[in-house]
């Protein structure tokens, strides 16, 4: 069977050594509620810089924390490298269970973002906002490995 678009089985352990510490470093700031603005502070490129009380910078470079987006990239790439890379034994049923579970997580994701909505407001609704950009691929990666596991389970009870 030819898979369009997905990569090969080896990105996803690349993808669980991103992933992993990223999520775990994530949660940790996001309930300890540490500041990092302090920390890794370099000089980066910016298309907007925006300040409270000063006015907009545009294509200007500025002193900034880079953590969070270091975290952050660790946390897409790596679930886009854990969710879309091939398994060792890919087949129509497979291709199946993926495209299911894409959609279960897409509404379960906006759901939960339109739940949050109605429900969450001021500062705590940006934790929102940051959590939502990987909640969707965090979702499909358990909702897919849950139902691949549950197959290979059925499978090995039946022989």
């Amino acid at each position: 069977m030819k898979t369009h678009f997905l990569l090969p089985n080896t990105c996803k352990k690349i993808g669980w050594l991103l992933f992993i510490p990223s999520f775990l470093a994530s949660l940790f700031l996001s309930i300890s509620n540490l500041s990092v603005d302090k920390y890794w502070v370099v000089n980066v490129f910016a298309i907007i810089d925006s300040n409270i009380l000063g006015p907009n910078k545009y294509f200007s470079v500025t002193s900034n924390s880079i953590v969070d987006e270091v975290m952050l990239f660790g946390l897409i790439i790596g679930g886009i490298l854990i969710g879309f890379s091939k398994l060792k034994i890919e087949d129509e049923f497979t291709s199946k269970i993926r495209y299911e579970s894409l959609v279960w997580a897409t509404y379960l994701n906006y759901g939960l973002v339109l739940f949050f909505t109605l429900f969450i407001y001021g500062v705590s609704y940006f934790n929102v906002l940051f959590f939502n950009t990987f909640t969707l691929l965090l979702f499909f990666i358990i909702r897919f490995h849950y139902l691949i596991y549950k197959l290979n389970k059925t499978a090995n009870d039946d022989e």
